[in-house]
């Protein structure tokens, strides 16, 4: 492809001197009227919130109650009842805790045995994909 075959050929680039010989720059951004600015400390006040939350905490709670609604006529529609899913979670624990330290040891034998194979096979991928990096 030429340079006149590209479509982005017409655009400035970032790294060729200008007139006066120094590098450009990127322009600054316009802010349009009723637009809020930008700001760079996104962690400061409200905006850490709602960065954790995904959104302003109202709307944020409007989408949890309309998914909590359908999750719950879902398993209400499959007789699943909360009561029913504590029951089922305290159970399961106290079967693991009932297995006591052989399964944990049966659990470090499984991890033991897969890390034969996974750890040399990723040092030897870091290995090999090193070598095209520079």
């Amino acid at each position: 492809m030429t340079r006149d075959d590209n479509p982005f050929a017409n655009w400035p680039r970032l790294d060729a001197p200008d007139a006066s010989g120094a590098p450009n720059s990127a322009p600054e951004p316009k802010v349009l009227l009723g637009e809020p600015p930008q700001r760079d400390d996104l962690m400061s006040g409200n905006n850490a919130l709602e960065n954790f939350l995904g959104g302003s905490p109202s709307a944020v709670f409007v989408k949890l109650l309309l998914v909590s609604l359908v999750v719950g006529a879902l398993l209400m529609w499959l007789e699943i009842r909360p009561v029913d899913i504590f029951h089922g979670i305290t159970n399961f624990i106290n079967r693991i805790y009932a297995l006591g330290f052989g399964a944990v040891r049966e659990l470090i034998d499984y991890v033991l045995a897969g890390a034969v194979v996974v750890v040399p096979a990723w040092f030897l991928l870091r290995v090999l994909n090193s070598g095209g990096r520079k």
